[in-house]
């Protein structure tokens, strides 16, 4: 996912949804795991276990499988032990992109990772190398045909402000772009949710203070192979780059 580009990766999210349905659940079932085992089965005392099921619903994950992942996880005793890695490297002329991946091989990850920096013309760089380009903020996205009946942008935006938001944004035309506190997005996403609000995406995101555009057509080539590279690895949860012209 891509702070800046923000609806043009969702769109490309949904169709990698629509593709590669089962990948999805599997990787958001492993981030459910961990924190069950971490916090517990209960939601209501677990706050990194219900960002984690926002996350899932947002991604038409069935409540079903949120909840065998969930009393499976519970009832488990041995299991892998997932390690929450964050990757930094440069892509092609220059584009940042930040790699948040939860392993049970680091080893194995971050061969992969190398693997696909070096393949798609960039470089797998060491923690901060690209960190300090990005600012980590809540970002709640509601696609405007999801607003409740008699709703409109304002209405989001007073409710939202009202609810702890830092910033509101209304750049694309289908969507809107809420930004909170990073531990204020549980928060700000349960109130709303509470006034009948759907959002498209909900996390704690990278955004990119400076963006970077691809002029060259076999950058952009690179570019798209390696975010689907990424997308593809099942240890890679999110991934966030300053690319300004991602296809849409």
């Amino acid at each position: 996912m891509s702070g800046h580009s923000k609806w043009s990766t969702i769109k490309r999210k949904k169709e990698k949804t629509d593709a590669q349905r089962a990948k999805i659940f599997t990787k958001i079932g492993r981030e459910i795991t961990v924190a069950v085992r971490e916090g517990g089965p209960d939601p209501v005392s677990n706050g990194k276990l219900r960002d984690i099921i926002a996350k899932a619903k947002a991604n038409n994950v069935p409540n079903d499988n949120i909840d065998r992942v969930i009393k499976k996880a519970a009832g488990e005793t041995g299991g892998a032990a997932y390690e929450e890695i964050t990757y930094e490297g440069y892509g092609p002329s220059g584009v940042a992109v930040v790699v948040e991946a939860l392993t049970d091989n680091r080893n194995r990850t971050a061969g992969d990772m190398r693997h696909y920096f070096d393949k798609c013309g960039g470089n797998l760089g060491q923690s901060g190398s690209v960190g300090f380009l990005f600012t980590r903020q809540g970002q709640l996205l509601v696609e405007t045909e999801s607003l409740p009946a008699g709703r409109d942008e304002d209405a989001l935006m007073e409710a939202a402000l009202e609810a702890g938001a830092i910033d509101f944004l209304a750049e694309e035309a289908d969507v809107l772009d809420i930004r909170t506190e990073p531990n204020d997005l549980g928060a700000v996403r349960d109130t709303l949710a509470e006034q009948g609000y759907r959002f498209a995406t909900c996390e704690v995101a990278y955004i990119p203070t400076t963006t970077v555009v691809l002029a060259n057509e076999t950058d952009v080539k690179n570019m798209n192979k390696l975010l689907d590279l990424l997308d593809d690895n099942d240890d890679v949860q999110g991934v966030w780059h300053n690319w300004e012209n991602a296809e849409e």
